[in-house]
């Protein structure tokens, strides 16, 4: 935008300096020679006198003074055909002349001012004097070369002054982008200082007005769901206490089990939505231990719908770059789609290996992959179900990827059903404790 204002500017400084100095640069080209015209002419007008009255000889003195001082050649044409003066033939203009008619005329060296001289006894005389191109146009290159160098001079100065005010207008504009991309980079405290014309104040106080409107919304939002949250915790005691009343030790331990891990997603889940900046410590976790525990707890409701489950699992530690809450919600997740959208009986596998190759250095790749009905195209979008579920599971699994710096894959099983594909990124810290 400003290298545009400035060529905007730079291109109407030169058409205007062009309409202007054209014109002005002809005009003193006419006045330079209408200058060497007008002195000769003078100096013709002196010698009418002398040409009208005086003999041959002191004529043909006073044309040589004449042409000594002015640097011209001078001629006198007297009637009987002598020429005094410069030796030039009879031209068209002298011919003229010579029936009493002065003119001034162009001629293949300049100009020629002829001047008829009545009153001789013995008729007309001429006098004419040439005037060089050389004198017609002196002074005028000069000019043109000043005139040149004034135009320039103000186009620069045209330029620095277009860049200033171009400036002027892209720094508001160069903030307010600023500002802008902080705001999409959730730096919600991000403000931008109103400066420019009025239009960009408004813009400025516009943004600002959306920045701290949009702070509010997220802070609402994040007590409306942590409020939310912190409601689940009546009903896990509840659960926890009526775990406890059971008489079968396992059971119970196990349900205690189960509700301490919804206890703990819960505590995540409050702390999460309160945060209003992202923790600063990169997060980490052991990929292995995670699964292998997940599996287990799931084992038990797939013996009870008779699932066979097999589990593939590449001995620990497998650090990976996501918190252990969250890939313990993504396997989850996981897992409970094969339980929700697979008949029960219906075999699944789960497999975790590092990631084979160089392009894949690090990488650790969790595969889930059952043999029901599968997935339909686009289930990993959110809110995406066939099921009547709430369509986040996958979309779960797929932001802890990306937060490892991995992806989400969506395949067909080798033996019908579906496969999913969790690859996730090394950690860039060691793992959690």
């Amino acid at each position: 935008m400003r290298a545009r204002l400035t060529l905007l500017v730079a291109a109407v400084s030169v058409l205007t300096l062009i309409a202007f100095l054209v014109p002005l640069a002809l005009l003193v080209r006419t006045v330079a020679e209408d200058r060497a015209t007008v002195r000769a002419t003078a100096d013709a007008q002196s010698l009418v006198p002398v040409v009208g009255t005086a003999d041959a000889a002191t004529i043909r003195l006073t044309v040589e003074q004449l042409a000594a001082e002015s640097g011209r050649p001078v001629s006198v044409f007297l009637p009987d055909g002598t020429v005094l003066g410069a030796q030039t033939p009879r031209t068209p203009a002298v011919a003229l002349a010579a029936r009493g008619q002065s003119l001034t005329g162009e001629s293949a060296a300049g100009r020629e001012v002829v001047i008829a001289v009545q009153g001789r006894a013995d008729g007309t005389g001429v006098i004419r004097i040439a005037v060089p191109q050389h004198e017609l146009t002196a002074g005028v290159t000069r000019a043109w070369l000043v005139l040149a160098l004034l135009g320039m001079i103000l186009v620069l100065i045209g330029l620095l002054v277009a860049d200033r005010l171009a400036r002027t207008l892209v720094r508001p504009i160069s903030d307010l982008s600023a500002v802008s991309h902080r705001l999409a980079n959730a730096e919600l405290d991000a403000r931008v200082t109103p400066a420019g014309p009025p239009e960009l104040r408004e813009v400025a106080g516009a943004l600002n007005h959306l920045a701290t409107r949009i702070q509010v919304l997220l802070v609402q939002e994040r007590e409306q769901v942590a409020d939310l949250s912190h409601q689940l915790r009546t009903p896990l005691t509840a659960l926890r206490l009526e775990a406890e009343s059971l008489r079968d030790p396992d059971g119970a331990a196990r349900i205690t089990a189960a509700a301490d891990g919804l206890e703990r997603a819960v505590t995540g889940l409050i702390r999460q939505a309160r945060w209003r900046h992202a923790p600063t410590r990169a997060a980490s976790s052991d990929a292995s231990a995670i699964v292998a525990d997940r599996v287990a707890f799931w084992s038990v409701l797939a013996e009870d719908t008779g699932r066979a489950v097999t589990l593939d699992l590449t001995p620990g530690p497998l650090p990976v770059g996501v918190a252990a809450d969250s890939l313990t919600a993504a396997v989850d997740a996981l897992l409970g789609n094969v339980f929700a959208h697979t008949p029960d009986g219906t075999p699944f596998a789960v497999r975790l290996a590092r990631a084979a190759g160089e392009a894949g250095e690090g990488e650790v790749v969790l595969t889930v992959a059952d043999e029901g009905p599968g997935m339909p195209a686009g289930a990993i979008r959110r809110g995406a179900s066939a099921a009547g579920s709430t369509g986040l599971g996958l979309d779960i699994a797929r932001r802890a990827a990306q937060a490892a710096g991995g992806r989400l894959e969506l395949r067909a099983g080798p033996h019908g059903g579906a496969q999913v594909l969790l690859r996730l990124g090394p950690p860039t810290s060691p793992p959690d404790a």
